[in-house]
């Protein structure tokens, strides 16, 4: 039966000395939210060990890989946050060590020449599922002699290199997440390793790496429990140390289905376009599938999740990507940013949006912004939602103005509002501001509330905000009173009529 090592020192040499991880991504798409969360576990792992963290491009599918999803997927890395030690690595430029893996199968006994065709290899296999056989290769070219099979090479004739699996027994591995994990030998087929063009397959290539580059742990998604033993295999007929697989849960959709552009963006740099915070995308991600001990999980910044993270958190169940939690996460993590730190992402925001604030004073945009970000959803936001803090180009949400300025006496009273502050002799104050709207309405009999709604409306263009006096003082008098002097326009433009 095959397994992991026999002696504690190959074990120990691997799984006790800093570990060594690697996260190998296929440029033949961009980075995804499955990819990122294993990158994240691999790279959280590293961190808590004081390990390394190697990132590896799995670039040898050269009809499908492209230079522009490589750049994608390291600019979603970077975005992330998600450093790497070494690499990254290209597996098109490591060639000369896959064959040499090869050879050394096939020197040993554990690999042969395959020299049955494409089209031999489908007529073989629609006939099997015809007459309701497993489709799987059945070792035809694994009887050639060594002999027969070197001279048949020797004289150029085309083949493939596949490993031989035992035919009987079986072989296991004990998954950090899933536990012991055992495959019948004769369910497995006997994989190619080296295409008959000499390009070798994921197998081969994966297993080379892994031990050239001393892997301690491969962490990576359930969906590649059925490449394991083939591996598992490989590392025994090449005699080397067995790293600790951990296979963690897949990301499924609200609908429990493997997540899809159907549930919404997938590309990790879709999310950021739409204004998530790489710590929100972190700490939302390190969730997915993955508990702290005690089973608190909550907002966690990169040092706790760090500290906390190991592998015996991991579920066995799959996660459910829920976009409303990745929100709550992202609103929470702009809550707790400083305005220093939240001012250069939302510049990014406003030049997307064509916006140049109406003051350029920076404590001015400071201070602005820790009045709004309490209502921050995401980064966009600071240029919809808050755009009347920082223009005076901005339009009222139609929704607000049907339910709060709808009132023609409101409106009337609202320029009028606007006159007196203009004319007031006080300061501006948050205080000040709020004692002579409700002056004002106690001379006019009337209640403050609807003063104070449609005001709201008037000065930011919606019907929720932060303390309106907060907001007018922030706006200043000048800018308070043209807006509240426009709220017949502001109205007539909302519901589309004539001023």
């Amino acid at each position: 039966m095959a397994g992991f090592p026999s002696t504690q020192s190959e074990v120990t040499s691997l799984a006790e000395a800093a570990p060594r991880v690697r996260f190998a991504p296929s440029p033949t798409g961009y980075l995804h939210v499955g990819g990122a969360r294993t990158a994240l576990f691999n790279w959280l792992f590293a961190r808590h060990h004081h390990g390394t963290f190697i990132l590896r491009i799995e670039d040898t599918d050269i009809e499908r890989s492209t230079s522009e999803m490589v750049e994608g997927i390291l600019q979603g890395m970077r975005w992330l946050g998600l450093d790497w030690d070494e690499g990254p690595y290209f597996q098109t430029q490591r060639m000369d060590l896959y064959r040499q893996t090869a050879a050394r199968l096939i020197a040993s006994g554990h690999a042969y020449y395959c020299f049955c065709t494409k089209e031999e290899l489908e007529r073989k296999r629609a006939a099997a599922l015809a007459d309701g056989r497993s489709a799987k290769y059945e070792g035809i070219c694994r009887g050639v002699p060594r002999e027969e099979a070197a001279r048949r090479r020797a004289a150029g004739e085309s083949a493939a290199v596949r490993f031989a699996v035992p035919e009987t027994g079986s072989t296991y591995f004990d998954d950090a997440v899933l536990g012991r994990v055992e495959f019948a030998n004769n369910e497995v087929e006997d994989v190619v390793l080296l295409r008959s063009d000499g390009a070798p397959t994921y197998h081969l290539s994966v297993v080379a790496d892994d031990i050239d580059m001393r892997i301690s742990h491969i962490i990576r998604g359930s969906d590649h429990i059925s490449n394991t033993p083939k591996q598992v295999m490989l590392y025994e007929a090449l005699g080397e140390p067995m790293p600790v697989f951990a296979h963690v849960p897949l990301i499924l959709g609200p609908d429990k289905t493997r997540l899809s552009k159907r549930h919404g963006a997938t590309s990790v740099m879709a999310y950021r376009d739409q204004g998530i915070v790489p710590e929100a995308f972190r700490n939302f991600l390190a969730l997915l599938g993955w508990a702290p001990p005690g089973g608190t999980a909550g907002i966690l910044g990169d040092a706790e999740l760090i500290r906390l993270f190991d592998l015996d958190g991991i579920s066995k169940s799959n996660a459910i990507f829920d976009r409303a939690k990745l929100d709550w996460f992202n609103s929470e993590h702009i809550r707790a940013f400083s305005a220093e730190k939240l001012l250069p992402l939302v510049e990014v925001e406003w030049k997307k949006a064509g916006i140049e604030p109406d003051l350029m004073d920076r404590d001015w945009l400071l201070r602005t912004i820790d009045l709004v970000k309490p209502r921050a959803r995401n980064l966009r936001d600071f240029a919809t939602l808050f755009r009347a803090y920082f223009t005076d180009s901005f339009e009222a949400d139609p929704a607000a103005v049907e339910k709060f300025l709808k009132d023609e006496n409101v409106r009337q009273m609202l320029v009028e509002l606007g006159g007196r502050y203009a004319a007031s002799e006080d300061g501006f104050s948050e205080q000040e501001t709020e004692k002579l709207l409700y002056d004002f309405a106690a001379e006019k009999e009337m209640k403050a509330g609807p003063l104070i709604n449609g005001a709201r409306v008037a000065l930011t263009g919606q019907g929720v905000a932060p303390s309106l006096f907060a907001v007018m003082a922030m706006l200043g008098r000048e800018r308070t009173v043209s807006r509240l002097k426009a709220a017949q326009e502001m109205a007539a433009r909302a519901m589309n009529q004539e001023v």
